[in-house]
């Protein structure tokens, strides 16, 4: 019988985003703060004679299902010659919403192809320097190979592990595709501050957060004047009782409401979905997802 494997790619979260510089070759430098959440894709991959992938699921329309597909591209990467596997994409992330749908599915095909064809029950550092072979899939694929809350420097291939509290939080995306490269090109300060040399240690969500709000996301600005409906998702979530913060992830459209715990996450969820029902609304935890996304590898 063929061997079957599932993985899951969570939604990946950029708490905080600092464009710090640009390099020579058009590459811009950054410094981001990124944890990743307890909902995403599912992928379910097979042992086969031949490459192929099917997409499913509620957000598949417009998801690629042949060889442009990010996953498919990461696990013919990854694999040997003469491995090939079937996958199938559940695809629960809306696509090109700043949060790394396609490049979590890419990762997550990487995990994959890894338990499918290489010894099960490895380490976690036999990941360690692996994003490198991956970054000409896109600069988000490196830091979502493990899910595991991490600073992301240089162009994405710089990533420290660090250890952060979890977060109650509500995501929002009023349905809206956001092109990464109009928002780079867009954004007018190319060099800004970086975060602190170190970060501190946050005994709780509450230190996290007020330490958040003195950070930034420098594509949000860009973002806003492509797409001004972000301006008011934002609005909304910071009208939300109990909402800490609100925020826009990655180069949007997707922002994030923090709360103090889940129940109130779940309660602003529900309030939302009852009065933008054209908005893709979903409450979830942000924080360390690596035993859910590797359950036999850790």
């Amino acid at each position: 019988m063929a061997k079957t494997v599932e993985v899951f790619a969570p939604a990946k979260i950029n708490l905080t985003l600092h464009i710090t510089g640009q390099r020579d070759d058009g590459y811009h430098l950054l410094d981001s703060l990124v944890a990743f959440a307890d909902i995403g894709d599912r992928l379910t991959m097979t042992e086969a004679d031949r490459w192929s992938i099917s997409v499913s699921g509620p957000e598949a329309q417009g998801v690629p299902a042949d060889e442009s597909n990010l996953a498919l591209k990461a696990a013919k990467l990854t694999a040997s010659a003469d491995r090939a596997a079937s996958l199938e994409l559940e695809k629960f992330l809306p696509p090109a919403s700043g949060i790394g749908g396609g490049s979590s599915d890419a990762a997550a095909a990487f995990r994959g192809v890894y338990r499918l064809h290489k010894v099960p029950g490895g380490p976690l550092k036999q990941y360690d320097g692996e994003g490198d072979r991956f970054l000409a899939l896109g600069a988000d694929v490196p830091m979502c190979l493990v899910p595991f809350p991490k600073r992301v420097l240089g162009i994405g291939e710089e990533m420290q592990h660090v250890t952060l509290p979890s977060l109650a939080a509500v995501l929002v995306n009023p349905r809206i595709e956001v092109p990464t490269p109009v928002i780079f090109r867009d954004l007018e300060e190319k060099r800004n501050p970086p975060t602190a040399t170190a970060l501190p240690d946050f005994a709780h969500s509450e230190a996290l957060i007020r330490w958040l709000e003195d950070q930034r996301n420098d594509l949000e600005k860009p973002a806003i004047a492509n797409a001004p409906v972000i301006a008011r998702v934002l609005e909304v979530l910071r009208g939300l009782a109990g909402c800490k913060l609100a925020r826009m992830s990655g180069s949007g459209a997707t922002c994030f409401g923090l709360f103090a715990d889940d129940g109130a996450a779940h309660s602003a969820a529900d309030e939302l979905r009852a009065r933008h029902h054209d908005w893709w609304i979903e409450a979830c935890s942000i924080g360390d997802q690596l035993d859910r996304s590797m359950p036999r590898l850790s």
